[in-house]
């Protein structure tokens, strides 16, 4: 069963973050707060990890549209294609933020993205969750928490979610409300941004 452990955003707590850090080193699952709906995710170099996450969506693992979450745009050279200097104002303009982006990948991504030409990247305006991937060293692999409540689409209150994920998951991190509408997502892949969803972001800043 999972724990559920209360960070606050405005001041994570180094040892509660590095707690859930070994969780996620040793393959775990987290649930965990970003600046748009809670995040449910696993380091994206633990194999096994990927896989439960991926039954968890009830997808093949290289089927499943994982967002990566960064800590800054550094990371990004790690596993995106050189990218131009107009699509790298664009992230620079809107990062941190409520935003997914789509963009060109390239070989150095986990064995189990490579059939994908692209990969979503997040790096959320939340202190939590950049502070969890700083401390993990690369990025988590991530996907939103849906609720099948047609009214709300998305759990907000971190109690709720303990409770209906506790058997499945590792860890919950309590860090406050969440919101209930999700990144806006933008495929920066092409010749030119397009929209894909309209969330929270604002879409104006893209273009």
């Amino acid at each position: 069963m999972a724990v559920l452990i209360k960070i606050y955003p405005q001041n994570p707590n180094p040892v509660a973050i590095q707690k859930v850090v070994d969780v996620l080193m040793n393959g775990g699952l987290v649930i965990y707060p970003t600046d748009t709906v809670y995040g449910l995710g696993c380091d994206i170099t633990n194999v096994r990890a990927m896989e439960r996450l991926a039954r968890l969506k009830d997808v093949k693992p290289d089927k499943a549209n994982f967002s990566f979450i960064c800590s800054d745009l550094s990371n990004l050279s790690d596993f995106v294609a050189q990218i131009d200097t107009k699509t790298f104002k664009i992230l620079k303009k809107s990062l941190p933020g409520p935003y997914t982006f789509i963009l060109p990948g390239n070989n150095n991504l986990p064995k189990v993205f490579r059939k994908k030409k692209t990969v979503g990247i997040r790096i959320p305006d939340n202190a939590i969750a950049i502070e969890l991937v700083r401390k993990l060293g690369n990025p988590i692999a991530s996907t939103s928490i849906h609720d099948e409540d047609e009214v709300i689409e998305y759990t907000t209150d971190p109690e709720l979610i303990f409770e209906k994920w506790k058997d499945f998951v590792d860890v919950v991190i309590d860090g406050g409300y969440g919101d209930n509408v999700a990144s806006t997502v933008v495929d920066l892949s092409g010749a030119e941004p397009e929209v894909i969803r309209e969330g929270k972001g604002d879409v104006s800043l893209i273009y």
